[in-house]
């Protein structure tokens, strides 16, 4: 007789799995793909967006980015009302701690609170797990620049480049590959998350209208955030397409020689 192990969140299945946590999991795998990566004068993130809609009135300046204080970013992959749920308590904790004791919050602190919230639920019952998986990026004075990822579980981890939502195995592999640690400056990553973007995505031509990016870099001790505007993003795509039809014309001529 079938023993409905995820009818709630608290309930272990004989293999000791948490079903409803893994579903919440495999709901950010078909979300719109997120990724962040760390160079050395700063930090990328960059989303795919879901709802292009002309008819759309944009009065928010980003779908799937959200500042949540002087010195921190997040993107979101999952169920956008939880993430709005999660970005205001985010939101919350970072200002009370201000409040407190005059100083933005260290990042991986702010991370680690709110993974506390997520992990309460799936231990008590009631109450399902967030559906969504937020990467961070932000500057503190302990760390610099730091990119942390974190899932509906509660775990939470610092990564030097990651994806999450659809495709991210396919980007996190092209993200190997590519990847130059101490070598990468803020426009080789911006290059980079185009590259990687334009592979992994479902569709044929990558336009601005289907990416956001937002950059975070610190310039007279202070952090500037600054979300790129649609012809920026263009001109990236632009770049990318560029050098990809001069590769692919350079491996022609290769060929035809060698013949």
């Amino acid at each position: 007789m079938a023993r409905r192990y995820d009818t709630r969140t608290t309930i272990f299945s004989p293999e000791g799995r948490l079903y409803q946590v893994e579903y919440a999991m495999e709901a950010i795998s078909h979300a719109g793909t997120c990724l962040g990566i760390l160079a050395n004068d700063g930090i990328l993130l960059a989303a795919e967006k879901k709802n292009t809609n002309k008819l759309l009135d944009e009065v928010f300046f980003s779908e799937k980015i959200y500042k949540l204080n002087e010195d921190m970013v997040c993107s979101v992959a999952g169920i956008t009302s939880d993430a709005n749920v999660l970005t205001s308590e985010l939101r919350l904790i970072a200002q009370r701690y201000l409040l407190q004791y005059g100083e933005s919050i260290p990042c991986e602190q702010l991370v680690s609170w709110l993974c506390d919230i997520k992990q309460a639920y799936t231990q008590y019952g009631g109450k399902r797990p967030f559906g969504v998986s937020i990467l961070y990026m932000g500057w503190d004075k302990h760390y610099g620049y730091q990119l942390y990822q974190s899932d509906p579980s509660g775990n939470y981890s610092g990564w030097k480049a990651t994806c999450i939502g659809n495709n991210s195995a396919a980007a996190i592999s092209s993200l190997k590959q590519e990847y130059k640690e101490h070598e990468m400056t803020l426009k080789d990553a911006q290059a980079l998350a185009i590259k990687v973007l334009s592979k992994t995505l479902d569709m044929t031509k990558l336009t601005s209208e289907k990416v956001e990016i937002a950059i975070l870099t610190r310039q007279n001790d202070k952090t500037i955030i600054r979300i790129l505007s649609p012809k920026e993003v263009q001109t990236l795509i632009s770049n990318y397409e560029k050098a990809e039809a001069e590769a692919e014309a350079a491996k022609k001529e290769k060929a035809q020689k060698s013949s």
